[in-house]
C-alpha cells in the first residue's frame, strides 16, 4: 500500500495531462479567436471507413462549427475543400507528395511557409495572420509517425525487437524535426499559436520541448475527460495539441466525437490579451 501510494504521489503533477477531473471551460467573449485541428487522413481516400461520404460530411461538420482558424493534417492538396471566406496556405514537403497541411483563416494570411522535415513526408506549415492590430502566428505541425498498426491483435504479433527498433528510430525523427520547428520559432517575435498531429503523447520528450515555458496546453487549462484524439482501442491516446502562447487567455476547450478519421478534431478558445 505505501508502494502504491508513493507511485500515486510521484506521477500525481501528470494527471492532469491524461485527464481533466473539472468540467469544461466555456467562457463565451466576443474577443475570442476559435482555433480548431484535425487530421482529417486523407478525407478517407483509401476506404478506411466504409462511408463514401467522409469528404463532404467533414466540409459539413467544418461549416456547422466555424473556427475561425482551422488547421487540417494529411490534407489532399490535389483534391482540396473550398470554404468560403476563408483564407487559406497549404503545403507538402515535396511537390510529387499529394498529402500536407493546411491552415484555413477568417483573418488575413500576410506571411506563411514551410518547414521542410528532411527524410520524410511529413511537414510543418506556418502563417502569420492579423486580427485587428495583432499579427499572430500560427504553426500547423504534422510529426513522425511510428508506422505501428494500432490493433491490439496487430500488436500482439509483433515482435519486441522489432517494436523497439521502429519506435527509436520514430523518436530520433521526431526530435530532429522538433529542434528544426524550435530553430524556426526562436525566430519569431509574434504571439503563437502551435496545432498539429504529434505523433507523441502530453508525457514525451518531444511535447516538453514545443510546449517549452511560454506554451499552455489549451486542453489542460479549459479541457475535461481524457480529451482522446486518436482511435486507439482501449487507451484514451492524447496525441493531438493546441498550445497557444501565455499571452492568451483560454476561454474554452472541446475535443469532438466524430469518426470521421482515425483522429478526433479539437477545438479551442482563445482570447488575446
Amino acid at each position: 500500500m505505501l508502494l502504491s501510494l508513493i507511485v500515486l504521489l510521484l506521477g500525481w503533477s501528470y494527471i492532469g495531462s491524461m485527464y481533466k477531473f473539472s468540467s469544461s471551460k466555456n467562457v463565451e467573449d466576443d474577443k475570442n479567436i476559435s482555433v480548431m485541428s484535425y487530421n482529417v487522413r486523407l478525407f478517407n481516400i483509401y476506404s478506411w471507413l466504409p462511408s463514401e461520404t467522409v469528404k463532404k460530411d467533414i466540409i459539413e461538420f467544418i461549416h456547422k462549427e466555424k473556427p475561425e482558424i482551422l488547421c487540417l493534417q494529411e490534407y489532399r492538396k490535389d483534391d482540396p475543400i473550398v470554404l468560403d471566406n476563408y483564407y487559406n496556405f497549404n503545403a507538402s514537403h515535396k511537390d510529387t507528395v499529394k498529402r500536407g497541411q493546411v491552415v484555413f483563416s477568417k483573418f488575413p494570411i500576410i506571411n506563411s511557409g514551410s518547414l521542410e522535415f528532411p527524410n520524410t513526408f511529413n511537414n510543418g506549415i506556418f502563417v502569420d495572420i492579423v486580427k485587428q492590430k495583432d499579427t499572430i502566428r500560427v504553426y500547423n505541425l504534422h510529426l513522425q509517425s511510428s508506422g505501428i498498426q494500432t490493433d491490439v491483435e496487430a500488436l500482439k504479433n509483433e515482435t519486441s525487437d522489432n517494436l523497439f527498433k521502429q519506435v527509436g528510430s520514430t523518436f530520433k525523427l521526431q526530435q530532429e524535426q522538433v529542434e528544426l520547428f524550435l530553430k524556426h520559432k526562436s525566430k519569431c517575435n509574434y504571439k503563437t499559436i502551435v496545432t498539429g498531429d504529434f505523433n507523441n503523447t502530453a508525457y514525451s520528450y518531444i511535447y516538453k520541448e514545443i510546449k517549452g515555458n511560454n506554451l499552455v496546453d489549451t486542453f489542460e487549462e479549459a479541457g475535461n475527460g481524457f480529451g482522446k484524439t486518436y482511435d486507439f482501442k482501449f487507451f484514451p491516446m492524447r496525441i493531438d495539441f493546441i498550445l497557444a502562447d501565455k499571452d492568451f487567455t483560454v476561454n474554452g476547450f472541446k475535443t469532438y466525437d466524430v469518426k470521421l478519421s482515425d483522429h478526433y478534431p479539437i477545438k479551442a478558445a482563445v482570447k488575446l490579451h
